[in-house]
Formats: structure tokens, sequence, C-alpha cells
């Protein structure tokens, strides 16, 4: 996978561009990374409850971490 994805997913939720959140949710090719993206845009727009939100973006978090936890010990192999 693009690590760049992660570095820019991280990016734009730390500032809050969810326009730009979506088109990566789009254009990324990990499936898990564009349905937690997703599911977080969508807990941000339709909000049920707080919790249901900040689960969805501690769980974005979450992915975004191990995932690129994951590419830098490719690397090293």
């Amino acid at each position: 996978m693009n690590n760049l994805d992660y570095d820019k997913a991280l990016h734009y939720m730390i500032w809050g561009q969810w326009d730009d959140l979506l088109v990566l949710m789009v254009r990324t090719k990990d499936n898990f990374l564009s349905k937690k993206i997703e599911v977080f845009l969508h807990a941000c727009y339709y909000p049920v409850s707080e919790v249901d939100m900040l689960k969805s973006h501690e769980s974005l978090l979450h992915y975004i971490d191990h995932a690129q936890d994951t590419a830098d010990v490719e690397l090293f192999i």
C-alpha cells in the first residue's frame, strides 16, 4: 500500500479537511482505510451520538497507526 495515503489521512483528520479526506477515500487502494474513512465521515455528517463519532474517530486513528507501523516494518525487511 501507499504509505503516503496514511500520512494524508492523518493530516486531513487533524486539520478537519473533510473534502480532501473524501477524495482520499475514493482514490486509495486500501479498502480498509477507505471503509474507516467512510464510517468516520458518516458519523461526522450524520451524528447519532457523540460517542459514535468519537469511536469512529479513534478507530480510524488506530488503523492509520497500525498501517504505518506495518509499512515501516516491511521497509526494514
